[in-house]
């Protein structure tokens, strides 16, 4: 590239310069002609033969003065404020001077501060009571492995004092023998009405540019694979279609889903509307607060957070559904360790696959170089087997059952008319019959592939919030108890260089180094 010569001859350069000044003149005659002149016009003052001269020189003058004292006013006020914002810059510094390291800890102290507000007990257990506030309907969903230790009679109690419409939705039924859950439906419609109930695990997201389609039975022609195949669906919206309009309300009726964690209330709403719409997964305590999801028209499902169980419960019953490992109060190998415990160990070694175990940690060392569950050295990863092990009795994975009791009388709190009362409204020869349907759809497991479980019994739940005592969170280490720290250790790094120098030109001087 060579760079250009912009040097003309002298015809070119003058010629330009004429045409320049020829323009110049041609606008000045213009203007002229039109009478337009740049020079600004003088100010002759007040005229000698004006009447009131004197007065109007004076009020001029003033005018002037004052003006003046204005700006100078002004002038003063701006002097000050930058002579204040100089003087706080100067005694705090802003946050732009702070160092990088600890605005970022103060940043990350805030978000966390302002996350574990969302997950204390006490906002938990308010939002499940705002859910049983707004709603008109309230369904308990239930697990099918273990409907009795999934029952709340705490948050039974509140319902039907609150005069709310109760209903036991059992989901799961895909997990448990078809003997069991027969018999299950019988022993709880003796109080409340039950829908039985299979949840889809493979819902769709809304946001997907995919084509989106309503879940179907696993009869249908779209998706017969058992994850995805969901039953009891249609039932559930027909139920609640049927009771809007028997009930001649106005308004919309807002239907909320309660239960203990990891019983299904999100996956039910996700399966019922046929797009996701909640979070949904295998760990507990996903749902933090009520979520309101639009039907069909005039119904609502509102999705609540998990019911608080409280320390006194069972064992097994802590582990679960309460969420001691999600807080950090128990860790997964002791939830894992207690199961173990109350299982029957023929049947555990016929579900997993592995061989005869002394005690639950031989078992988790077994199941975890089965699952490849290794560390370094292939040493056995039993946390993480602990893991594994109790997702698939939380989760939708692992077929277990428990035996519903053979005379069950009425809990205290529920009475003969109570029971009467609670199944006004329900068409109970449609309930019975959409169970028929969904029983004969479902696939279900052979009873020898099933865990037999001993159930705990109702577990106790928390539902007042002035009952509740969080424990205190740790406060956040203080910027200048973040500063001593840092220089308490920077001088003992200091310390410690300086003492290993002096050993070093110690030994160097040392005569015996240089023989």
């Amino acid at each position: 590239w060579v760079k250009p010569n912009w040097r003309k001859c002298a015809r070119f350069r003058c010629g330009n310069e004429t045409k320049v000044r020829e323009h110049n003149r041609k606008l000045r005659k213009e203007t002229k002609k039109k009478g337009v002149s740049k020079r600004p016009k003088k100010d002759l003052g007040v005229p000698s033969s004006a009447p009131f001269k004197e007065e109007v020189l004076r009020e001029a003058e003033q005018r002037r003065l004052q003006i003046e004292e204005e700006k100078e006013k002004r002038k003063q006020a701006k002097k000050e404020e930058r002579a204040q914002k100089r003087k706080k810059e100067k005694d705090a510094p802003t946050k732009e001077a702070e160092p990088k390291a600890k605005r970022a800890r103060k940043d990350e102290a805030e978000r966390k501060q302002k996350a574990v507000e969302k997950t204390t007990k006490r906002y938990l257990c308010s939002e499940l009571n705002k859910v049983i506030e707004a709603c008109d309907v309230v369904i308990e969903v239930l697990d099918a492995r273990d409907p009795l230790g999934c029952r709340c009679p705490q948050l039974e109690e509140t319902v039907l004092k609150k005069n709310k419409k109760l209903l036991f939705l059992l989901n799961k039924i895909d997990l448990v023998p078809k003997e069991n859950a027969e018999k299950w439906i019988q022993c709880l419609q003796k109080e409340l009405p039950v829908l039985a109930f299979k949840a889809s695990m493979q819902i769709q997201d809304k946001t997907m540019q995919a084509k989106k389609s309503r879940i179907t039975p696993s009869n249908g022609l779209l998706d017969r694979s058992r994850g995805a195949a969901c039953f009891g669906n249609d039932s559930l919206s027909n139920l609640l279609t049927s009771y809007y309009t028997n009930s001649d309300r106005e308004g919309a009726l807002k239907v909320g889903l309660v239960g203990f964690p990891n019983v299904g209330k999100s996956s039910v709403i996700n399966s019922v509307k046929g797009v996701l719409a909640c979070n949904a997964g295998v760990k507990r305590g996903i749902t933090r607060s009520m979520q309101e999801v639009h039907l069909m028209k005039n119904i609502n499902l509102v999705d609540s957070p998990g019911i608080m169980a409280e320390d006194s419960n069972p064992a097994p019953a802590l582990a679960l559904r309460s969420l001691r490992v999600e807080e950090g109060l128990e860790s997964e190998l002791q939830a894992a360790t207690t199961l173990l415990k109350h299982c029957d160990k023929t049947q555990v070694m016929l579900q997993y696959m592995v061989p005869d175990y002394r005690n639950p940690l031989e078992f988790l060392t077994i199941f975890a170089k089965k699952r490849g569950f290794l560390q370094k050295g292939g040493l056995a990863n039993t946390d993480q087997a602990a893991a594994a092990f109790l997702g698939d009795w939380t989760g939708a994975k692992l077929s277990y059952h428990c035996k519903p009791p053979e005379s069950a009388a009425l809990p205290t709190y529920m009475s003969e008319e109570t029971v009467a009362e609670m199944k006004k409204g329900w068409d109970l020869k449609k309930i019975k019959m959409a169970n028929e349907d969904t029983l004969k759809g479902v696939k279900f497991p052979n009873p020898a592939s099933s865990i037999s479980f001993m159930s705990r019994g109702p577990t106790t739940g928390l539902l007042d919030v002035a009952e509740i005592h969080d424990k205190e969170t740790k406060e956040p280490v203080e910027e200048p108890q973040q500063e001593q720290q840092e220089e308490e250790e920077e001088e003992e790094e200091v310390n410690v260089f300086s003492k290993w120098h002096k050993c070093i030109i110690q030994y160097l001087t040392h005569p015996s180094f240089w023989k």
